[in-house]
């Protein structure tokens, strides 16, 4: 069985790319796919966690490889440099692939191609190299992706319902949660992840793609900066009620709507994990 190297960032589940790989795991003999997603570097002036941006890219692989393990294509994935040049040369000398497919936006708007990724990989691998387009612009996503925003209220019974509906509704949906860091008063990071994986493994049960990641501590600025990493259809803001969120004083929803551009849903919680501070 062939092995075929998959070098992707935001154009990753772009309906091209998702064709190409279904077309070579459909040759005789097979294929399997290793995935490398170089880490995004933000938008100059954008100030974002490094740990942030790989953190994005983690959740671009997993939700990738959920979604081609789903159609019974064996896959591999991991988060690269964020030289997309050295990420891919790095999977190469370790993987020793028979070919590579590289997934970019329009000539018009790829930094990769202003950086003549494509022929700087054929030259320095002498790998067979297919370039695939990805116009995000003129062709979505083939699938509806949700932004999850939530911290104490991510294990509420509320959230879980308003996203199993989301799920019902016709058409694939993939979930991104977004959960903001301890900003030294509240829950430690690590009660963060805690907290987050708690959230994933109970939405995968109930058959959601989703995965997550931890955001900037101001929750108006993880999501601020979820946006610019991700492209996204909606966006679910989970809170207390009333004046017990520290998120609703501080005008959340309304912000993240002015600033969004997308429909912004607003999921009251009732009880909330006690491990955590209010938000």
């Amino acid at each position: 069985m062939k092995e075929i190297l998959v070098v992707a960032n935001r154009t990753l589940g772009g309906a091209p790319l998702l064709d190409a790989v279904r077309k070579h795991a459909a040759d005789p003999g097979g294929a399997r796919f290793r995935l490398v997603v170089p880490q995004s570097k933000p938008s100059a002036g954008l100030v974002i966690y490094d740990d942030t941006v790989r953190e994005s890219a983690q959740v671009r692989v997993d939700l990738a490889l959920s979604v081609v393990s789903d159609e019974g294509i064996e896959a591999t994935g991991e988060v690269g440099d964020g030289d997309p040049f050295l990420a891919t040369m790095d999977a190469v000398a370790e993987r020793r692939p028979d070919s590579i497919i590289v997934s970019t936006h329009p000539a018009t708007s790829s930094g990769w191609l202003r950086r003549d990724l494509v022929e700087r990989i054929e030259n320095a691998s002498g790998l067979p190299v297919e370039h695939v387009t990805v116009d995000l612009a003129s062709e979505p996503l083939p699938f509806t992706v949700t932004l999850v925003v939530a911290n104490k209220t991510s294990s509420g019974d509320e959230l879980s319902d308003a996203l199993g509906a989301k799920n019902a509704q016709e058409g694939r949906h993939v979930f991104i949660a977004v959960l903001p860091k301890s900003d030294g008063t509240g829950p430690t990071t690590a009660e963060a992840r805690s907290r987050l994986a708690r959230m994933l493994d109970r939405l995968r049960r109930e058959g959601l793609f989703i995965s997550g990641m931890i955001g900037d501590p101001d929750p108006y600025t993880a999501t601020m900066n979820a946006l610019e990493l991700f492209t996204v259809d909606d966006i679910v803001i989970s809170t207390l009620p009333g004046e017990r969120s520290g998120w609703l004083r501080a005008d959340l929803i309304e912000r993240v709507r002015n600033a969004s551009g997308v429909p912004v849903e607003h999921v009251v919680v009732e009880s909330a994990d006690q491990s955590a501070a209010a938000v």
